[in-house]
């Protein structure tokens, strides 16, 4: 007796998937099953639980020389998503699948008894799978939801193995999931800026971060709300495009933290790391390599608290991602690449003590320490930071009186007009916003009156500037424009966008 047949499925690589065909050869001889095309331990381990499998679902297994080929041989493969295609290799290799396999895709893990459990990185692999002309694709029945935005291919979600070989036997068919896209459309902001008193300078300097999707640096004593207006800068960003869906929930769907039954990230991300990450925990990494937390960030927000603590590892490693928007990582097995187009909104004290400059109260460090806790942040990293403000603490009279305070909603408003500006001028080319503009666009687009220009020379010899504190300055004040609907920027415009970087010299002079 010899049987052979093959099964199609997919893998992942970094954020993208691959083309993968099991092949399996079952013949006489001494009963024997090798796996080859450079597996991993898990994909070894596959083993024993497609044997169990078959055995526990009622079907037999082959008491036959297997040989199990995962195809192309010179990839490296890891993770347990190709027990599915083994076992239905397998047996269609044997004579018990009834049913053409032709124009399907198969992706889980299997259970000892024959369950499919979810799988990470499913909605990349079904993008693949579509690419590649397949017309339907098997996932495990937690994965179908996130399968189901790619438009073009059917997506089958299936529980255990009987339900798959029913359906291709035509014995009991599985319907296909429906993309249904509006209902995780409706976001409820339960943050809302309204909520903070006064900060109207922070609250102004945010705007601009948001509007132009700009980094900032927030350096304020212990308790006057840097967090609170962090955590609610999510509600004045501009709404995610369908392409960012899309790209933010392949890099959630690779790292396994999509949540069960989700369809799409639907609103962007706001990641806030405790400042005792590591450098591989920010970037991503590991044997297996995963996304970190800038990725996960990625068309949102990274929040670092208590900026000057996080490992000086871990902090200089954000120098790459912002200035290219993508993490490389390189291991013996290869190079990954993941986007990393972020806003990074850092919080920290003036001092070890938090009081220098506090109206009412006195700061207790000594000049040693404050130099030591200055110097945990080098400058060029602060000079990738766009937007430096300083929040003042609250007046009692501020934070008990009834005064209304600007909506969300309404700042909101202001940040998609003037992303919509910047939408307009960028059509065409790869810049989503302001921050993002290259330095030939920065050149084209930052237009200044000669009274701005005057001004913006006479800064840039008094503080020092380098090249790229002056592009920043050329960017927020297109920005601080665009929120105006200037299209040329005005002595008003650099004068405040100046201001946004005086405080770097004020404290690490």
């Amino acid at each position: 007796m010899k049987m052979f047949a093959k099964v199609n499925s997919q893998s992942i690589s970094g954020l993208n998937g691959f083309d993968v065909v099991v092949e399996a050869d079952v013949s006489s001889g001494l009963p024997r099953f090798d796996l080859v095309g450079l597996p991993d331990a898990a994909v070894k381990e596959s083993r024993e639980r497609v044997r169990a499998s078959i055995k526990n679902s009622g079907l037999t297994f082959p008491v036959s020389r297997i040989t199990v080929n995962i195809a192309p041989a010179d990839v490296k493969k890891e993770g347990a998503f190709y027990d599915l295609p083994i076992l239905l290799a397998i047996l269609k290799a044997s004579g018990q699948l009834k049913g053409s396999t032709d124009g399907c895709s198969f992706i889980g893990e299997l259970s000892l008894d024959g369950e499919i459990r979810s799988a990470n990185g499913v909605l990349p692999m079904v993008i693949q799978a579509k690419e590649s002309g397949i017309g339907s694709v098997f996932v495990p029945s937690d994965n179908a939801c996130e399968g189901s935005v790619v438009d073009g291919i059917d997506v089958y979600p299936v529980s255990n193995i009987r339900e798959i070989l029913a359906h291709l036997s035509g014995s009991r068919l599985i319907e296909p999931v429906k993309k249904e896209l509006e209902q995780n459309e409706i976001i409820s902001e339960e943050l809302d800026f309204c909520d903070v008193k006064g900060q109207r300078e922070a609250k102004r300097a945010l705007e601009i971060a948001a509007a132009g999707g700009h980094n900032c640096l927030m350096i304020d004593p212990p308790g006057t709300g840097k967090s609170m207006l962090a955590k609610r800068i999510g509600s004045i960003l501009p709404e995610m495009t369908f392409d960012e869906k899309i790209e933010t929930t392949k890099i959630y769907s690779v790292a396994g933290a999509l949540p069960k039954n989700a369809r799409l990230v639907a609103r962007r991300p706001f990641r806030s790391p405790h400042h005792t990450v590591s450098a591989q925990g920010l970037t991503g990494g590991g044997n297996n390599p995963k996304p970190g937390e800038i990725s996960l960030a990625h068309n949102g927000v990274l929040f670092m608290d208590e900026f000057p603590e996080f490992d000086r590892r871990a902090k200089e490693s954000l120098r790459q991602p912002l200035e290219d928007g993508i993490v490389t990582i390189t291991r013996t097995a290869g190079t990954v690449s993941y986007p990393s187009s972020i806003m990074l909104i850092a919080a920290m004290n003036p001092c070890p003590c938090g009081y220098l400059g506090h109206p009412s109260r006195e700061c207790t460090c000594s000049e040693a320490a404050k130099k030591r806790y200055r110097d945990k942040t080098s400058g060029p990293l602060l000079d990738r930071i766009d937007i430096h403000i300083e929040v003042q603490p609250i007046e009692y009279e501020l934070l008990s009186g009834k005064q209304k305070e600007e909506s969300s909603e309404d700042i909101r408003k202001r940040v998609n007009a003037a992303r919509a500006l910047q939408q307009k001028r960028f059509e065409g080319t790869n810049i989503t916003c302001n921050a993002k503009m290259t330095p030939r666009a920065t050149r084209k687009y930052c237009v200044l009156s000669s009274e701005a220009d005057a001004l913006l020379k006479q800064s840039f010899e008094s503080l020092g500037l380098s090249p790229r504190a002056y592009d920043k300055i050329l960017r927020v004040s297109r920005t601080i424009a665009d929120l105006e609907g200037s299209e040329t920027i005005e002595l008003a415009h650099v004068a405040e966008a100046i201001q946004y970087r005086s405080l770097d010299r004020k404290y690490w002079r």
